[in-house]
């Protein structure tokens, strides 16, 4: 008999794929639901949006990614609801507001201008993908998985998620705030949201609540390139 529910959240350009393992691997003790943004270009329109879907009063949430942001966000709009969190492979501070968030804003519209000209599945295999994965995942059957995944979506969402992730709320105050048992999950050589910066977000965490983990050989897409140890950590995670 299943005992917990649980919430996923995908992270940009992702859907239910980057979380099947888990799903299967937990379903004897969880049930569980994928949440899906649609064209919604804010993340706390995003988690508005979420609370709305969810079929569950109060839920464990994991958010991968941008899921992990938008994981914050449903904490600060209603932590009630939130019994555990994870944040896998994630970030927490808003665009920077000098130089460095003018070159961030350059290069994730030059990859949606990509996208549009050549096709989803190009701008992911030849400008996004390969620094998501470990390099041992690169031109396996994995990455042509999350080239597949990347194929499902379009310009338009991902000009939308592009401009949700451009105008993303500070998280600091969400973090410092938790009260509830808190996963900060990072493949060791994700070199998007690196390790260092989820020691960091660990670190912001109230200490009784916070707990860091490094799924080892794995890039960013950690949940699909080590789903085995990935879905370990969770079903520990569940019993906090």
């Amino acid at each position: 008999m299943t005992t917990e529910q649980i919430v996923f959240l995908p992270g940009l350009m992702c859907d239910a794929a980057v979380w099947k393992h888990q799903q299967s691997g937990l379903a004897p003790r969880a049930e569980s639901f994928v949440a899906e943004y649609h064209d919604i270009d804010s993340l706390p329109a995003m988690a508005a949006k979420v609370l709305r879907d969810a079929p569950y009063d109060t839920f464990s949430l994991a958010g991968h990614s941008m899921g992990g942001r938008v994981a914050v966000e449903i904490v600060r709009q209603a932590p009630q609801r939130v019994r555990r969190l994870a944040l896998l492979d994630t970030g927490y501070a808003p665009l920077d507001g000098g130089e460095a968030g003018r070159q961030e804003e350059a290069k994730r519209m030059s990859l949606l201008q990509f996208a549009r000209e050549h096709g989803m599945r190009e701008m992911g295999k030849t400008l996004w993908a390969p620094g998501m994965v470990h390099p041992s995942q690169l031109d396996t059957p994995l990455f042509e998985e999350i080239l597949d995944m990347i194929e499902r979506r379009t310009p338009q969402q991902f000009e939308a998620q592009i401009r949700a992730l451009l105008a993303r709320p500070d998280a600091e105050p969400v973090l410092r705030s938790l009260a509830c048992p808190t996963y900060v999950i990072c493949g060791r050589q994700d070199a998007w949201s690196t390790y260092a910066l989820h020691e960091t977000i660990s670190s912001l965490i109230p200490a009784p609540y916070a707990t860091l983990v490094a799924i080892e050989e794995s890039g960013h897409m950690s949940t699909m390139e080590r789903p085995d140890e990935v879905t370990a950590v969770l079903a520990d995670w569940l019993d906090r």
